[in-house]
């Protein structure tokens, strides 16, 4: 059953920095090709988060080149002031130190294969436009997508918010190549309540989703079979 298409791609190059919308990319068994394959640990190997350093959400990442499974392209990072930066340079280096202030190491995962990764919940993070637009309503305020960190909006045939939360078990298929499972509820917590803009907090959007929805918004997908994804694609339900 036809139920949507693919709105929007995006992908997080770096753990908790801006994403990067993409017209296409591979979906690996990890989920987008480089999806937070690049980010930083503290002394104590945990991840330096949005949680930790709010202002990791004015830092943009993006890769610049062809996807390959050798090597990634060469990954960029646009600065707060407009100046880009490229990772592991010594201007990029010295502006980490001032951004994070605390002893961090930098990590990079490969693209063929992550086990683990920084990727620390399901493989990819689904939201609908109708889901969208029914939270901007009961918030009050415009809805910035980027606060949620999704992976992928789909643009739902049926406009029923939170639909796709009724796929729970079900699969689907992106174009022609591309399985997912859906598998639960992403539980949220005081990163939506960032603005990606300027990093100021505001704890109303985080309260909006406790009450309304059970702190839940957006849902995780596993991958089942890999392949190419684009905007535009259709997405169907399986049986």
């Amino acid at each position: 059953m036809l139920v949507g298409s693919i709105q929007e791609i995006t992908r997080h190059p770096v753990k908790s920095f801006a994403g990067e919308q993409v017209q296409a990319t591979k979906v690996m068994d990890y989920g987008l090709y480089g999806d937070r394959s690049h980010a930083f640990k503290d002394k104590q190997g945990k991840f330096i988060t949005i949680t930790q350093v709010p202002e990791m959400v004015r830092y943009q990442a993006f890769f610049s080149g062809e996807e390959t499974l050798k090597a990634y392209p060469e990954l960029k990072v646009k600065a707060p002031d407009g100046n880009i930066l490229t990772w592991g340079e010594k201007a990029f280096l010295e502006e980490m130190d001032l951004l994070l202030r605390r002893e961090a190491e930098a990590v990079v995962y490969p693209p063929s294969h992550i086990p683990f990764g920084a990727i620390e919940e399901e493989n990819i993070l689904l939201v609908s436009d109708a889901s969208i637009a029914e939270l901007t309503k009961l918030w009050g305020n415009e809805v910035d997508g980027r606060r949620f960190r999704h992976n992928v909006v789909l643009s739902l045939v049926n406009k029923t918010p939170f639909l796709e939360e009724s796929w729970f078990g079900k699969r689907i298929i992106i174009g022609n190549d591309v399985v997912l499972e859906i598998k639960r509820h992403c539980e949220r917590c005081m990163i939506i309540t960032v603005d990606p803009g300027d990093s100021h907090k505001d704890p109303s959007l985080l309260k909006t989703v406790v009450k309304e929805r059970n702190n839940h918004f957006g849902v995780y997908a596993s991958v089942l079979r890999t392949g190419e994804i684009r905007l535009g694609d259709q997405v169907f339900l399986m049986d």
